[in-house]
């Protein structure tokens, strides 16, 4: 009996984890991540200031759970298994340009919430420095694996996928440009393809 009440506390404890995550996701984004208390995130979750605290400690904390809750709405991980186990190349190429427009339509807010978030603490940077570094390190495996296909230097290949990838291109073609995300999926695996095969 007491394994089952552990286990409903818990998951009601995810549920408001998930739940501040998810108000404090809309208040970055409008307002920025420096500019919004701990207090109006507790207000739009609708829970005690002191709930916030409890479940996260800081809002960087909350930063991280918002980018993991992100990653697996969009199915980041799946994706990059298919894409990867796909055995054509111009195919596995095509499947890299999905997986980023997938990434960047699941969630760009979050993206441009991280990019604001970065002239904050040295801790902040830091957690956003790690994040960072594990979409690239995704990204340079869907290339390496390509390895011998590529018309390029891997690492030129890596850093052209990357160049590709800068949030400032999506934010240009899909949110200033009025591309759409098919559009921008399409460009950016006939470039990848044009480039590197």
């Amino acid at each position: 009996m007491a394994e089952a009440v552990k286990t409903y506390r818990q998951e009601q404890a995810e549920e408001t984890r998930i739940r501040i995550a998810r108000a404090a996701r809309t208040l970055f984004a409008e307002h920025g991540y420096g500019a919004t208390s701990i207090a109006a995130i507790a207000a739009e979750a609708g829970v005690a200031t002191r709930t916030v605290y409890s479940a996260f400690g800081t809002k960087r904390e909350i930063l991280s759970l918002i980018c993991d809750l992100w990653l697996r709405d969009a199915g980041a991980r799946e994706r990059a298994e298919e894409v990867l186990a796909e055995p054509d190349p111009v195919r596995r190429l095509r499947g890299a340009a999905g997986w980023l427009t997938n990434l960047y339509s699941a969630g760009f807010d979050v993206v441009l919430i991280f990019e604001a978030a970065t002239d904050e603490s040295a801790e902040t940077r830091a957690l956003l420095r790690s994040k960072l570094a594990g979409r690239n390190q995704v990204m340079d495996a869907m290339i390496a694996s390509l390895d011998g296909e590529l018309a390029i230097p891997l690492a030129q290949a890596q850093a052209v996928y990357r160049a590709l990838a800068a949030p400032g291109v999506y934010q240009e073609l899909v949110d200033e440009s009025g591309w759409s995300p098919a559009e921008f999926e399409q460009w950016v695996a006939d470039s990848l393809q044009r480039q590197l095969l």
